[in-house]
């Protein structure tokens, strides 16, 4: 479904000696419909890189970041934030709230943004399931880490995209909902959703169908 050709991102810089830094080297990989895949490594070695590319969120230096044979960084901006929001989902890595909006607003502002159906009894399931139902009302300035990283996992469930992209899903949780979040994400696999998931956690690998490793910018094959 998601597919990755050769892409690779470099950043150049004006100084002397070395001026190029690749922090991905060409690399390939196809992300199919119904399979959960874990990417692992060393911090620092491209990982996150790799899954903007492949979520159309930086544009590789070269390559082709293919979904359903559209080439994502050919589409005008207009188009590439719409397919984003319609197909592709993304747990960040770092804070993704907006100060302003309550717990649920945030997890209803993708639907918001392209006048989709706003079903707030869906989100409360998501948020039950999750642990911070009491929060929806919430402000993100009052939450903690933890529940900052459950509110965006809510938010990438309610989306219903083809495809989540998550980065270090679970690194501010504890070990109970560690393994609630893999199983959700396992879950959204089951229901044909392609899934990738960066994590240095050892008990992912029981939930991936296949484990891949990046180190010092190359993805290796399995």
């Amino acid at each position: 479904m998601l597919k990755a050709e050769n892409v690779s991102r470099k950043y150049f810089r004006n100084r002397i000696g070395a001026n190029c830094f690749e922090a991905v080297h060409p690399a390939s990989l196809e992300l199919e419909s119904g399979t959960l895949t874990l990417l692992q490594g060393r911090s620092g070695s491209g990982k996150t890189t790799l899954l903007h590319m492949l979520a159309g969120l930086l544009n590789p230096t070269d390559g082709k970041v293919l979904l359903e044979q559209q080439d994502l960084y050919s589409l005008p901006d207009p188009e590439l934030s719409r397919l984003r929001n319609e197909k592709i989902s993304v747990i960040p890595q770092g804070r993704s709230a907006v100060d302003s909006l309550t717990v649920m607003e945030n997890i209803l502002l993708p639907a918001r943004l392209y006048g989709k159906k706003q079903d707030e009894e869906v989100v409360e399931q998501w948020l039950d399931i999750l642990g911070i139902a009491d929060l929806k009302d919430v402000m993100p300035s009052e939450l903690s880490g933890g529940e900052l990283r459950r509110m965006a996992i809510a938010r990438s469930l309610h989306q219903n995209a083809e495809v989540i992209l998550a980065d270090e899903p679970t690194g501010d949780l504890d070990n109970e909902n560690t393994e609630k979040v893999l199983e959700l994400l396992r879950q959204a696999a089951g229901r044909g959703c392609a899934v990738l998931v960066v994590s240095h956690e050892e008990c992912a690998a029981e939930y991936a169908d296949r484990i891949l490793r990046m180190d010092a910018g190359t993805l290796l094959s399995p």
